[in-house]
């Protein structure tokens, strides 16, 4: 019993390293998002209550940074400054997963943020392939934002 004692610690020991390594994500993962905005408040606000982003403390204290977390160690900047809004491509865009599309547009109507389809199609959804439903929308700078209910 006190040989086996000592070798089913060192197993467990093994065991519990080789999972929490195997967890951890190898190579580059992402730490933030970084987009100019032409005015923080109202970009703010559109983040917090339109998307729901939760904001999180932003080191310079300069009122012109704003910090969200979207995902475990994971954060979207807003930074005040831009002087004109550049045209902006539904091909490059930010997208969250949620429980709910249709909750969600019901969120986006209370706010009366327009949204579309893939294809531009007005205040509908796309549904992918796989099944996924997906929406459009632009922040008030024009950077889209795509919501799905991805479960992977």
């Amino acid at each position: 019993m006190k040989k086996i004692l000592p070798i089913f610690t060192i197993v467990l020991i093994i065991c519990f390293t080789t999972s929490t390594l195997k967890a951890q994500p190898s190579g580059a993962r992402l730490n933030h998002i970084a987009q100019y905005v032409l005015d923080l408040k109202i970009s703010t606000d559109f983040y917090m209550k339109v998307v729901g982003l939760d904001t999180i403390a932003e080191p310079f204290h300069d009122g012109r940074h704003t910090w969200f977390l979207i995902g475990p160690k994971s954060h979207l900047h807003i930074i005040s400054g831009v002087k004109v809004p550049l045209p902006k491509e539904k091909n490059t865009h930010l997208c969250f997963t949620v429980a709910s599309v249709d909750d969600f547009i019901l969120r986006l109507t209370k706010n009366n943020v327009p949204f579309e389809s893939w294809t531009g199609e007005k205040q509908t959804f796309t549904k992918r392939v796989d099944g996924v439903k997906q929406i459009y929308f632009q922040d008030p700078d024009g950077y889209w934002i795509e919501i799905n209910d991805a479960r992977d």
